[in-house]
């Protein structure tokens, strides 16, 4: 049985492993890699998406959710990264704007909590004025893609 891959990284160590058919070294290979960079599954994620008619109401809610969880002081928020949001890689779809904002936290239990109390911070948050453009908002935990 023969395989052709096209890559533009044909040095990445996956299809060393590949070629070898040895999958044992390649996840421990990649599991350190994941551990040294905090990364699931040695850290835990959720992502917060916001769809709007404009770019800036989307992005504009994310980041008031994200200031009204700083200024509520909400439990967990102390072991809880909230990052920027930033538009989707395909942020317009059917004239609908998207933004997403990621949370990581190194404790699964500080996460949960701090989501928990941070949802109705979010809903009050979206009935303000200012978010009107806004669709909807979901929270994504453990994503499979960013």
């Amino acid at each position: 049985c023969e395989m052709w891959v096209q890559t533009f990284h044909p040095q990445h160590g996956v299809f060393e492993a590949l070629r070898l058919h040895d999958y044992p070294a390649f996840a421990a290979q990649q599991l350190k890699e994941r551990e040294e960079a905090a990364m699931p599954p040695f850290a835990f994620q959720a992502l917060v998406r916001a769809d709007a008619r404009t770019q800036e109401v989307a992005q504009g809610f994310l980041a008031a959710a994200s200031h009204a969880a700083h200024a509520h002081g909400l439990p967990g928020l102390d072991q809880v990264t909230l990052y920027p949001p930033v538009p989707l890689t395909i942020q317009r779809v059917a004239n609908v704007e998207r933004a997403q904002m990621l949370l990581e936290s190194s404790n699964r239990t500080a996460l949960q909590r701090f989501l928990a109390h941070w949802q109705p911070v979010m809903q009050a948050t979206r009935s303000q004025p200012e978010h009107k453009g806004l669709i909807r908002w979901l929270v994504d935990v453990d994503p499979l893609a960013i």
